[in-house]
């Protein structure tokens, strides 16, 4: 009998022994489309829109804890492609090499735009000059025409200065009066202390600012813009608005567009189908900018006859 016992002693404690050297179990944290935790990537000059999406998102799902790691577009679409994470808000789709990339890894992205953004020209408030043309913006990014302005947009990675190389033809600003500086906030900032700047910036930092620049955005004022080879209005000037961008008047717009590689029913894919869906949507048609689908408005007439 005691020999049983030390045969039972000794089986147990290799047992013991064997699953200590064992790993721990890896604890796999789930997520769905409404729990969980994630993160994700940003253009920089999408923030304001961003972040009210991200809170209504979050109030109506109260177990979702989503992080967005703001960036300039360069390092945002890096980010992305080196598969740091696997869902990015920036303010073009993809290009070729970069859904062959991504398609390479098996990381296929589900794109789709979710929103028209108006890229806005802004002046002092003691300025004078508040209507300009889209020739007359291409000469100036091109020095062309003889000015004393200080041309002034956000960092030298970001979409604004994609942007702005593509529409002007001109893959680089050497001029000394056109410079970049930290951010969007620096921009408005800029522009309402230095009478002779002119600033160029995303339209929906100027809607609802916060405390911290709103007295900025009180010091400045947006120029109406013309398009010279407009068939329908080539003599009107228009300033970004809701309407503006719907009609296709006003003529300085971009998309925003939620890339999504998650492959999965999880926080991503929910978040990316909050965005475009009616919810979001509405979203974004509160904040002053234009949603990709206008979401219906129901209206109830009662007869009081």
């Amino acid at each position: 009998m005691n020999k049983i016992k030390v045969i039972f002693f000794v089986v147990s404690a290799l047992i013991i022994l064997q699953s200590c050297k064992q790993k721990p179990a890896t604890v796999v944290h789930q997520d769905s489309i409404t729990t969980g935790e994630a993160t994700f990537t940003a253009d920089e000059s999408c923030q304001p829109i961003v972040d009210e999406e991200k809170y209504v998102f979050s109030q109506l799902n109260d177990k979702a804890k989503v992080k967005i790691l703001y960036r300039s577009e360069t390092d945002a679409l890096r980010l992305l492609l080196n598969d740091s994470v696997r869902l990015a808000i920036l303010t073009r789709d993809l290009n070729a090499d970069e859904l062959k990339l991504l398609n390479s890894r098996n990381l296929p992205p589900d794109v789709h735009r979710f929103a028209i953004d108006a890229i806005a020209l802004i002046v002092n408030k003691a300025s004078n000059d508040t209507l300009t043309s889209v020739g007359q913006i291409k000469k100036m990014l091109n020095g062309q025409t003889k000015t004393n302005v200080n041309i002034v947009f956000d960092n030298g990675n970001s979409s604004l200065v994609r942007y702005l190389k593509e529409f002007s033809s001109n893959a680089n600003f050497k001029l000394k009066n056109i410079f970049a500086l930290k951010n969007n906030k620096e921009v408005i900032k800029y522009v309402s202390e230095h009478p002779e700047a002119l600033g160029i910036t995303g339209f929906s930092w100027l809607n609802d600012p916060d405390n911290d620049y709103k007295d900025a955005v009180n010091n400045v004022k947006i120029v109406s813009v013309k398009d010279e080879t407009s068939k329908t209005a080539p003599n009107q000037y228009f300033k970004p608005s809701q309407s503006t961008l719907a009609l296709k008047q006003y003529p300085l717009i971009r998309g925003l567009y939620v890339i999504n590689c998650t492959g999965k029913w999880g926080l991503g894919t929910g978040f990316a189908y909050f965005l475009i869906n009616e919810q979001g949507q509405r979203v974004i048609l509160r904040s002053g900018i234009l949603p990709d689908s206008i979401p219906e408005r129901e209206i109830n007439i009662k007869n009081t006859f």
